[in-house]
């Protein structure tokens, strides 16, 4: 009997042990590291830089197309190459950035950037098919394509909304597999031809998978403010979730700066510098 009671804690013992073991397992699992949060938004800043250069192409076609002769982009720098193919119900915008142009913000890209939509220069909503060649974002090697319906409310903003499927790879062998429903409405700058003053309220979600196979979720709590004069998203709150576990990310009071200040799920913070690309 003594040996029998001896086996039995032990047994309890070891399963109390193996019990401890995987709970401690679990929460490591369901970490959200401050690299997760970097690779994401780094994809973020790709997904509207290919949205701001779409709607950027439309609306200066479509000045164009209407007469407007003062209306002139300098968004997109003399080193890329745009050109245009037109049919009875389509128009096709090839944009090419060469083996590497500079944008007016910083940012470098490469390879091309195709956009469709209809011919019809008049109609206040459009369907923009986005698609990528051999593109690369600062040497991040972007894949996938989007679309983007831009509507124009009569006495309103104007509104995009896009669904986004990409796969990022940086050179130093991270990945993430990302797609996105998210709305942008451009309160400031419409129709100024100037780069500088456009300002976008971004609202939605995203789902990101990394390296390891782990997905996350992305939901923007408070709309988030992008200036394009700066490089970075400078107000707004989004929530980052992974099964159970949800952090919050704040982007500031409206400075031009690459930090963020993430809220752990015990309630602690920590201010994180985002997207590794950016130095100094």
């Amino acid at each position: 009997m003594f040996l029998l009671l001896a086996a039995g804690i032990i047994m309890f013992s070891c399963s109390t042990e193996s019990t401890e073991a995987t709970d401690t397992n679990d929460d490591a699992a369901l970490e959200i590291t401050t690299k997760d949060l970097t690779l994401s938004d780094e994809v973020d800043l790709v997904d509207e830089e290919i949205s701001n250069i779409a709607l950027d192409v439309l609306a200066a076609d479509e000045a164009e197309a209407s007469g407007r002769n003062d209306y002139v982009s300098d968004y997109l720098p003399d080193c890329v190459t745009i050109t245009t193919i037109v049919t009875s119900t389509s128009r096709t915008k090839i944009i090419d950035f060469g083996d590497g142009c500079e944008l007016p913000n910083g940012n470098v890209l490469a390879g091309i950037i195709t956009i469709s939509y209809t011919n019809d220069m008049e109609a206040s909503t459009k369907t923009l098919s986005v698609t990528l060649e051999n593109f690369f974002f600062n040497a991040i090697s972007i894949e996938g394509s989007k679309t983007i319906v831009r509507s124009l409310p009569e006495g309103g903003n104007p509104i995009a909304t896009k669904t986004v499927n990409l796969f990022a790879l940086w050179p130093d062998g991270e990945s993430i597999s990302y797609s996105a429903n998210k709305t942008r409405e451009w309160i400031e700058g419409f129709g100024t031809g100037f780069w500088g003053d456009n300002v976008f309220l971004l609202t939605g979600n995203a789902t990101f998978v990394n390296l390891a196979g782990v997905e996350f979720s992305k939901n923007i709590t408070t709309p988030l403010r992008r200036e394009w004069a700066c490089r970075f998203i400078v107000s707004g709150v989004l929530e980052v979730s992974r099964d159970t576990h949800t952090i919050s990310l704040d982007f500031g009071d409206g400075s031009c700066d690459p930090f963020g200040v993430v809220t752990w799920p015990d309630g602690s913070t920590h201010e994180v510098r985002l997207r590794r690309f950016l130095h100094g």
